[in-house]
């Protein structure tokens, strides 16, 4: 189904709503979730559900607009399926990116609260993780799924469970277990040809799980590792299946293969800036095995290339990413990087689109509530006009 070329803004969100949502099976869910829609995207300030409603002119719109994102059980899934098969049809996906979201909280009663460290800030603060996917463009990095992090003490608490009607088969899950869940989703959904996988875990003891899941997946990527990722170098690599157990080679962190260059450990390439700066962007790689893989004697151990990027000027220890794609033009490895980058802003702006403004506190009220937001946005960068009153947020 395809949205037609309406000139009057209200009708052509409305045609968009009307195909996202029409997987809601009651014609007063489908009202209510075009006018949720229209309020992210007109309503300036805060998105708070009293100022949604206002927009409608209806004396019950509050209270119906409250009932349908907070206790409506309209499944969340289809409607996202739906977004994935509309950005497809609007532009070409260059990777899947999947990036977490801190959304800041007041109080501790919102399902999923928790103090987190974050290492953006170096401060601890009290919120909400959303481990969100994104299909990237070559412009954009649209939204379409989300996991909520449930942390322990919400997963494993029987009364938070039921006060935040948390279904019984959800549970508590690393971060790279929500990334390898969200792509098994996009992969059952999308009707577009495979591409890369981008994603940060740099901050995450679990990087190496991730790792493991694409290659199992046979998923293309490139993924920010952190400084003490486990890595053994390929020029090091001597494994005599035949006649022992061989030599795994020295299992080293990350880091330190770019700390020091005493060996030729790895290899510079230099990329001119687009600006026409003479120092450009440099990067430093090399072929790299997991230690795990190397003492599974039953398949030839995987090869992938770590590899970190220096941009002129910075003087920030550069991050680390190991990606598969070890045949691959440093062009291309950049370009990848550089979703990751568009993906924090799309976050960023998405504030706009009342991102952090949700005010229920139940696991399907902030699910349902992601979907508008996510749907919102989508709308606004591959095909809102301006709407009356109020220019939609454009890109910078």
């Amino acid at each position: 189904m395809t949205t037609p070329a309406l000139t009057n803004p209200l009708d052509s969100v409305s045609a968009f709503a009307d195909n996202i949502f029409e997987y809601l099976p009651r014609t007063d869910q489908r009202r209510w979730a075009r006018t949720y829609l229209w309020g992210l995207l007109t309503t300036p300030g805060k998105k708070s559900v009293r100022r949604l409603a206002s927009v409608s002119g209806s004396p019950t719109a509050f209270q119906s607009l409250h009932q349908f994102v907070n206790a409506s059980p309209w499944d969340w899934a289809p409607v996202r399926e739906e977004l994935v098969r509309w950005v497809e049809r609007r532009a070409r996906t260059q990777a899947w990116v999947v990036d977490l979201a801190v959304l800041r909280k007041r109080g501790e009663h919102s399902c999923g609260v928790h103090r987190r460290f974050v290492p953006s800030t170096g401060r601890s603060v009290t919120c909400q993780v959303g481990v969100g996917a994104f299909l990237a463009t070559p412009k954009e990095s649209v939204p379409v799924d989300w996991r909520l992090m449930l942390p322990g003490s919400w997963s494993k608490d029987p009364q938070r469970r039921k006060r935040a009607r948390i279904p019984d088969d959800i549970h508590g899950g690393s971060a790279e277990r929500h990334v390898l869940d969200l792509l098994d989703a996009l992969t059952s959904v999308s009707r577009a040809a495979p591409v890369p996988v981008v994603a940060d875990l740099s901050a995450s003891p679990g990087a190496a799980d991730l790792v493991r899941g694409l290659a199992l997946r046979d998923c293309r990527f490139a993924v920010a590792v952190p400084d003490n990722f486990k890595i053994v170098l390929g020029r090091h690599l001597k494994v005599q299946r035949r006649n022992g157990p061989g030599d795994h080679g020295l299992a080293l962190s990350a880091r330190s293969i770019f700390q020091f260059d005493t060996g030729g450990l790895f290899q510079l390439e230099k990329v001119p800036s687009d600006s026409g700066h003479k120092r450009g962007t440099t990067v430093m790689s090399s072929l790299v095995h997991l230690p795990t893989a190397l003492m599974d004697d039953s398949q030839p151990p995987r090869t992938y290339q770590l590899f970190a990027v220096r941009s002129a000027g910075d003087r920030r220890p550069p991050k680390l990413w190991l990606t598969s794609l070890t045949h691959s033009r440093v062009e291309e490895r950049l370009a990848l990087v550089r979703t990751l980058r568009r993906t924090s802003e799309s976050v960023r702006r998405m504030e706009d689109f009342g991102l952090l403004d949700f005010e229920g506190r139940s696991y399907p009220g902030w699910h349902h509530h992601m979907t508008l937001v996510s749907a919102a946005y989508a709308y606004s960068r591959l095909h809102g006009p301006e709407t009356p009153g109020r220019s939609l947020p454009t890109a910078a």
